[in-house]
């Protein structure tokens, strides 16, 4: 009997480490799946993080972007609109300029064209108003250009053409003109308008 209660305790003593052997087992693999459950959360989380933070700097971006774009359309409309309004401020100006000024300015037009020409004989275009003016002044507007060019010049009258004012010379086979009607001159001193405003508004 004696030796049969030994074998017994033997065994009990045996599954009883192999009991414990198995629960330390169990508790170590365990933590093992516990901190890589951890690690992955980790990861997972700093992955959710960094996309969100990406994510947010390029929205970030996009309405820094978006904004600049928006500044930008603003300040080119307003520089349209002052460019519009200094035309509209110089049509006013030239409707409304008194005859002997208009007589001043149409001298200097005709000067200027005809010693871009460089022809003897030329043609005037302009409205009905400037022509008419210009008819009663011709011979004074002959003596000006032979003073500044040293030479007679035959200055001829065209039919009247639709305009603020100014004149268009021309040759006499009215291949080559020089348009210097206050549209065209307003016309070419936009760009002028334009780059100057721009200075100012974007430096």
């Amino acid at each position: 009997m004696e030796g049969a209660k030994l074998i017994i305790e033997e065994i009990n003593r045996e599954a009883e480490q192999k009991i414990k052997y198995i629960l330390e087992e169990a508790e170590h693999k365990a933590e093992e799946i516990k901190k890589e459950a951890e690690r992955r959360a980790k990861a997972k989380a700093d992955w959710i993080i960094r996309k969100a933070q990406t994510q947010a700097e390029l929205e970030k971006q996009r309405i820094i972007a978006n904004a600049k774009l928006e500044v930008r359309r603003r300040k080119l409309a307003l520089q349209e609109e002052l460019i519009n309004e200094v035309i509209d401020s110089m049509k006013e100006r030239l409707a409304s300029i008194p005859e002997e000024e208009y007589l001043e300015v149409l001298k200097d037009l005709i000067l200027n064209g005809i010693q871009e020409l460089e022809e003897e004989k030329v043609l005037l275009t302009s409205n009905e108003r400037t022509l008419s003016l210009i008819e009663k002044h011709l011979e004074e507007v002959k003596r000006i250009v032979k003073e500044k060019i040293g030479k007679d010049v035959e200055i001829s009258l065209g039919d009247s053409v639709e305009t603020l004012g100014g004149v268009i010379i021309q040759n006499s086979t009215k291949t080559v003109r020089i348009d210097n009607t206050f549209e065209a001159r307003m016309e070419r001193l936009q760009s002028e308008l334009r780059a100057k405003i721009a200075k100012i508004l974007f430096g």
